[in-house]
């Protein structure tokens, strides 16, 4: 009997297994090459392996190829070639992803990313700020906003705030007016404070599952502290890992994103909103409130709820809807991918809001805010048009 020669699988071969674990993974072997996600990608067209042409580098052995190229990062995880296509393959979680994952492994990391890896793992958020600060965004403000720990041990609904909604100073604005909303409605909620840790969700699809792992068991250990009935989030990309990923770890809780949770609530907060907010609103889609998490129509109907708003639609959205350009890591890589494209996706979508005549233009992810002031900074049609989160129009209805 002839014994065949034991040989190693080669790189190739293995990173080709690991993109086909469930679930959904072993659809990779269906692709049809028709070139929808490479079409479909905002950045396709700068990449020299966008995902159509990078599983064809793995079926044709010559994966290493993709490694030596540094336009891998200029995808946004927008899930935007995920939705495209016709095989159902989950290029984003699964191909693009992992080709990030090696490329870390290589020590191929663009500068600003790498800071806020290491902003992640040394203060538990990516802007680097103290822990310790997490709730100082409460200080001075009428609503009431208990710490779980401090004020209460227990409540109904546990409001996970996010690294931006409690850092930023133009998110901070958010999540002031989701405490105002939360008080007006008398809901029996309390946040973790310097308990809390980054989500970790944009950093997983950056490519850095261990510190995403991390993150995650920080924030399971603090939550297991705690008696509540549900987490309620005003960041998608929260919702999106305790929704998705979260549960792969073992951790498992009810979870909502506040459009969600203030929809199904709409018959009491109407009668609230008296004050007209008058002009053309046209909603962005985050991604991952819509493409990854097929939520589309509370936000609408929040806004439609808001007395003055006309709600007008720009010409991609919904499941079409542009990317602002902060996921996956897009956050922390804008010069990077600035030096490639010189343009950026955020200044797309605000032209697409000019075009129909919006006033303002309406978000409802903590991320979205600053990168689209920024972008319309940048363009002349655009000047007077604001930048407001759903919670933040809601709230300003409640004024008297």
């Amino acid at each position: 009997m002839i014994v065949p020669p034991v040989t190693n699988p080669t790189f190739n071969e293995m990173f080709y297994a690991s993109l086909q674990t469930p679930p959904y993974g072993e659809r990779v072997r269906t692709c049809l090459q028709c070139g929808m996600c490479s079409g479909i990608c905002p950045y396709g067209y700068l990449m020299d392996f966008p995902p159509g042409r990078m599983i064809a580098a793995l079926r044709s052995e010559i994966f290493d190829r993709v490694l030596k190229t540094d336009t891998v990062w200029m995808c946004i995880a927008c899930y935007a070639c995920t939705e495209a296509c016709p095989s159902g393959i989950p290029l984003t979680e699964k191909l693009m992803t992992r080709a990030k994952e090696e490329l870390i492994l290589a020590g191929q990391v663009p500068a600003e990313l790498q800071l806020a890896f290491e902003n992640s793992q040394r203060y538990g958020n990516v802007l680097g700020q103290s822990p310790r600060k997490r709730a100082d965004w409460t200080k001075g403000i009428q609503a009431t906003v208990p710490v779980l720990g401090k004020d209460k041990k227990s409540a109904e609904v546990l409001w996970y705030v996010g690294d931006y909604a409690s850092y930023h100073p133009r998110s901070q604005s958010i999540s002031r007016a989701f405490a105002h909303i939360l008080n007006a409605l008398h809901v029996d909620f309390a946040i973790l404070g310097p308990e809390e840790s980054s989500d970790g969700d944009s950093q997983r699809l950056a490519g850095e599952r261990g510190l995403f792992e991390m993150l995650a068991q920080k924030n399971a250990q603090a939550l297991r502290k705690f008696k509540f009935k549900e987490i309620i989030t005003t960041d998608p990309h929260a919702f999106n890992a305790f929704k998705n990923a979260y549960p792969t770890l073992g951790i498992t809780y009810p979870v909502r994103h506040a459009t969600q949770f203030l929809a199904e609530r709409l018959t009491q907060l109407k009668p609230l909103l008296k004050r007209p907010v008058n002009g053309k609103v046209t909603f962005h889609d985050p991604c991952y409130l819509g493409r990854a998490n097929n939520i589309y129509d509370e936000p609408r109907a929040l806004l439609q709820a808001i007395p003055g708003v006309e709600l007008v639609e720009m010409s991609h959205s919904a499941k079409t809807s542009l990317c602002c350009g902060g996921g996956g890591g897009g956050m922390w890589l804008d010069g990077f991918q600035w030096e490639k494209a010189h343009t950026r996706t955020s200044e797309w979508r605000i032209r697409e809001a000019v075009a129909v005549g919006a006033t303002t233009l309406a978000v409802a992810c903590p991320y979205e805010p600053p990168r689209f002031e920024d972008a319309i900074k940048t363009i002349r049609e655009a000047s007077g048009m604001e930048v407001r989160d759903v919670i933040e129009l809601l709230a300003e209805s409640m004024e008297q």
